[in-house]
């Protein structure tokens, strides 16, 4: 029998329905995996007690016939989202003992489908970052590091997640992305991460970065479980203004394997200058790939493309700056200690002891962007730019249903490197930013290697709330890359 830990979620799924195996053994043997790989630190808070707590419920529901969606299906939870008694700590040290009272409202409905929670894992402080390399409980390690013999990033800020899922240490985990963070991690670490649609799965709960692009998604092993994964996690939310009223339709069924006649589209504008040649020849294949399976091929134009990680960076730090405000030491979270003179001294010490260098970065750039005398100059023209990207994409959709990118401009890079340049840091998000902006769902299929044996992902982005056309499209190619290359970790 297939090791359980290198079991897919819809294997897993039909595995424990068929009495192959139970909820307590699945769960158990992610619990030694999350024991003997420690060093990935893609975990901060572990609650294996919790886990197999969870996963006799689900063997007692399995058997009755009663079973949920995800009904014992062991996944692990980025740190962003509340977890009602379980610390949350957003990787930073200003929450650093924080415990909800509250559940988010995605980590809920996971509960409720009957998910298992191995723990809460590791990411960039307040999901700020590319790496995984800002958070104060330290860097992730990615799986695929002993492949090539040194340490690698994962990719952020859901770089946790994506560890803990390429590594078999989870079947899946939740990740969120605001400008590529579920995308990235998923193309650097080999593994499928979807961003739904803005709007699709609520942001109630989930600790705020930039309100207007955080989104929730899946980290998964197959586009299958992705589609399985996302239809536990979203749906309409009270709580969440921006939360769409919109019907979820049933995912899994939308894999159909048929794309003849969909119109591909190929940005020419995603063809930047000094991108690694191995990107763009696997760019290529996808294209040959998705033609072979009977999509047809089309150019289109994001004009507006250039500006969008100027616009990103913009925009995401203002609306963090205005979020971030809230962690004053007075209600919860770090306090600073030691003689303070005033209440602005208070605010002042916290705040400096408590927010890491990139984040600290990030809020004195939206602060600024947002200053009276900078609002129009940045903050207001970044809106109009943003307007525009959103407009590219609706008319570039009058040609084509679904547009194939590269998911990132390089494969994942060592622990350390690039780190001393903020700017090169911040490129990594440059196929995956525009998406977010529009608010579009993307989703990144693990298609090939680079030349030194590392996985390279290709991008989907869709209409919005079309997530079936990308799933449909996704699944296509994943089957046509077949991509089965793993971690040399998972052969231990």
């Amino acid at each position: 029998m297939t090791k359980l830990t290198n079991l897919t979620l819809a294997e897993a799924r039909d595995g424990l329905k068929a009495g192959d195996f139970s909820a307590v053994e699945l769960t158990k043997a992610h619990i030694d995996a999350m024991e003997k790989h420690k060093d990935l630190n893609a975990f901060i808070t572990e609650t294996p007690e919790l886990a197999l707590e969870q996963a006799q419920a689900s063997d007692a529901k399995i058997k009755s016939g009663d079973a949920g969606a995800m009904e014992g299906l062991p996944i692990a939870m980025k740190d962003l989202f509340c977890t009602e008694g379980v610390r949350t700590t957003a990787a930073s040290r200003i929450l650093d003992n924080f415990i909800p009272p509250y559940e988010s409202t995605v980590s809920g409905n996971l509960k409720k489908a009957g998910a298992v929670m191995l723990g809460k894992t590791n990411l960039d402080e307040f999901a700020m970052g590319s790496a995984n390399i800002t958070s104060n409980f330290g860097a992730v390690k990615n799986p695929w590091g002993e492949n090539v013999g040194k340490d690698l990033v994962p990719g952020g800020s859901s770089g946790g997640s994506a560890a803990a899922v390429a590594g078999g240490l989870a079947l899946a985990a939740t990740g969120t992305d605001t400008g590529g963070s579920i995308r990235q991690p998923a193309s650097f670490s080999g593994i499928v991460g979807l961003k739904p649609t803005y709007g699709r799965c609520s942001r109630w709960g989930i600790v705020a970065f930039a309100s207007s692009l955080d989104q929730a998604g899946p980290m998964t092993k197959t586009v299958r479980d992705a589609a399985i994964m996302l239809q536990s996690m979203a749906g309409y939310d009270v709580h969440d203004s921006t939360s769409a009223r919109v019907d979820l339709p049933n995912f899994e069924a939308a894999l159909s394997g048929d794309i003849k006649g969909l119109k591909i589209g190929i940005p020419k504008e995603y063809k930047v200058d000094g991108m690694p040649q191995e990107i763009l020849e696997l760019w290529k294949k996808g294209e040959e790939m998705l033609k072979d399976a009977g999509g047809e091929v089309v150019d289109v134009s994001l004009p507006h493309t250039k500006y969008a990680l100027a616009t990103y960076y913009i925009v995401a730090p203002a609306e963090a700056s205005s979020n971030l405000a809230r962690y004053d030491g007075v209600r919860y979270g770090h306090r600073a200690e030691g003689e303070l003179k005033s209440l602005d001294d208070l605010y002042m010490k916290t705040r400096a002891q408590g927010f890491g260098e990139e984040v600290q970065r990030r809020i004195m750039i939206g602060t600024y962007v947002l200053s009276a005398g900078y609002y129009d100059a940045y903050y207001a023209k970044a809106q109009k730019i943003r307007t525009l990207i959103a407009q590219d994409f609706e008319k570039a959709y009058e040609q084509c249903d679904v547009i194939l990118t590269p998911t990132c401009p390089s494969e994942a890079f060592g622990i350390g490197e690039n780190e001393d340049d903020p700017v090169k840091m911040y490129l990594n998000d440059v196929f995956t930013v525009p998406t977010s902006l529009a608010g579009l769902p993307g989703i990144s299929v693990p298609t090939g290697l680079s030349a030194s044996g590392l996985p390279l992902g290709l991008q989907l982005i869709g209409r919005p709330f079309d997530e079936e056309t990308v799933l449909r499209t996704a699944d296509v190619l994943e089957k046509a890359a077949a991509f089965s290359a793993k971690p040399k970790m998972l052969e231990a």
